[in-house]
Order: C-alpha cells, then sequence, then structure tokens
C-alpha cells in the first residue's frame, strides 16, 4: 500500500497584495440606523416571529427601532424581536411605503 505524503505548503503561499491591505471600517448597529434614519432609506424589517414590514426607521436606541409607514400606524419593535433588516430596493415589488 501506497503511503501518502504530506507536502509542506510553501511559506509564500498565502502572501498576496490583499493580506497587505488594511480592512475598511465596519459600521456600528448605531451608525447603520443613523445612517437609514437621516437617510430616510425606506426599509424592510423581518421578524422572528415571520411577520414583515416595511417603512422609515424615524427613531431607535438600544432596545427597540420606531418604524413610520404611510397609510398604517408607526411601530415600536423591540430588538430582540427581529430577525433582520435591510434597506428596501427600488425595484422592489412593494416599494410603495
Amino acid at each position: 500500500m501506497d503511503e501518502m505524503r504530506w507536502r509542506q505548503t510553501p511559506a509564500n503561499a498565502f502572501d498576496t497584495d490583499e493580506a497587505n491591505v488594511e480592512p475598511e471600517p465596519v459600521l456600528t448597529e448605531a451608525e447603520y440606523l443613523q445612517e437609514l434614519a437621516h437617510g430616510m432609506k425606506p426599509v424592510v424589517v423581518h421578524l422572528r416571529s415571520g411577520e414583515i414590514f416595511r417603512g422609515i426607521i424615524e427613531y431607535y436606541d438600544q432596545r427597540f427601532i420606531r418604524i413610520t409607514r404611510k397609510g398604517e400606524p408607526n411601530l415600536f419593535i423591540f430588538k430582540q424581536d427581529i430577525k433582520y433588516f435591510c434597506e428596501e430596493s427600488a425595484d422592489s415589488p412593494q416599494s410603495a411605503i
């Protein structure tokens, strides 16, 4: 039976120019929410319960966000109930908020 031999990886195999590039700063949650609120960007909020809400983030703090919706009541949503949220794309079929 042939013996498997492990080859040693060359010392510079993983050295690339990209490895020396400093990573872009990552936005914190508060900075991202502030950007969305001040820009009045439409968002889609997906809750852990499966419900989906569309609107504009008007207010936020450590525990909840306030979603302003056109033609519907505003919502205060606790962050612990949010699965995820994202900016609503312009080509979304329900982009009219």
